[in-house]
């Protein structure tokens, strides 16, 4: 038999391969549709938004899916799991270019569904998987409308600096001083032109009162701790539990990473940024830029 030195052990325990999508929310910017289809599989031309984001979370190593979703969203769910009567049809119909399309995550990837009866803030919507979680683990968090392209997935480039630094970590972006009432926004010391080091972040400060112009777009690596903060956690912004509150409160005693990452990033959330997305994958593919561009010149 082979033994495991501690430096090993410290290696495999800071191994991070469960993520957590926060996917139960009502998605009211997009009424109507989203009475009946759930924002997230809500399409860039034909493929839902949530797959690229999932995508993203295993192209980084990831290989439990933990989604925290609504009682009436059971699609998003169906989506990811086999559908073997499907499969079966084509089968018969000798339609087997289709069946890889089916087959959206490899077999070995295991997914959990916990149903959020209420929806309290995106804090509360974290602590739905901590039976999933232990309190000495690394989990990654991925909002459902948040899409980022880039040639290293963006919660790769996180989990490399997590490594690095054996330390939690968030992704940030510079955003416009008038645009920090949307995001949460952090105050810090840069370790390099990257990585900062920080102790305080607001959730959605009004432009006079934000500590800096550097927000988080939602890609987190959190540490099992956060649970216990959470459970103790008061309403914050909004009337709800945030997120932010917690991690504020945890970087008050312990190293937290923020970290500027390299790729696109589309607020898909919103009509003009799902609108955006769009446009750059129609562009992209060869079976429509043409196309593409030729109804962009029409209608322009």
């Amino acid at each position: 038999e082979t033994s495991l030195n501690l430096f090993d052990l410290i290696i495999l325990s800071m191994k991070i391969n469960k993520a957590v999508f926060p996917v139960a929310g009502k998605g009211t910017r997009f009424f109507p549709i989203t009475k009946s289809i759930p924002k997230e599989m809500i399409p860039i031309i034909d493929t839902p938004i949530l797959f690229y984001i999932v995508e993203e979370a295993i192209n980084s190593g990831i290989e439990e899916l933990i989604f925290i979703n609504a009682e009436n969203k059971k699609s998003i769910i169906n989506y990811f799991y086999k559908n073997e009567k499907l499969e079966e049809f084509l089968k018969a119909n000798k339609k087997h270019h289709l069946i890889d399309k089916l087959r959206v995550i490899p077999e070995k990837i295991k997914i959990h569904e916990v149903i959020q009866y209420e929806q309290l803030g995106l804090a509360h919507a974290v602590y739905q998987a901590n039976e999933f979680i232990s309190n000495e683990e690394m989990f990654a968090v991925l909002l459902g409308d948040e899409l980022m392209i880039s040639d290293t997935p963006v919660l790769k480039q996180l989990i490399e600096v997590s490594n690095e630094y054996q330390a939690p970590v968030i992704a940030i972006m510079e955003v416009p001083l008038e645009s920090t009432s949307k995001y949460g926004v952090i105050k810090g010391e840069p370790i390099n032109e990257r990585v900062y080091r920080f102790s305080e972040m607001v959730e959605k400060p009004f432009p006079e009162d934000a500590p800096s112009n550097l927000a988080t777009p939602g890609r987190y690596i959190l540490p099992g701790e956060i649970f216990s903060i959470i459970s103790n956690l008061k309403k914050g912004s909004g009337g709800e539990f945030q997120l932010t509150d917690a991690i504020r409160e945890y970087a008050q005693n312990n190293q937290f990473l923020a970290s500027k990452f390299e790729g696109l990033r589309f607020d898909t959330g919103i009509p003009s940024g799902y609108l955006e997305s769009i446009f750059y994958f129609a562009s992209k593919r060869e079976d429509l830029k043409d196309t593409f561009r030729t109804l962009v010149s029409k209608h322009s």
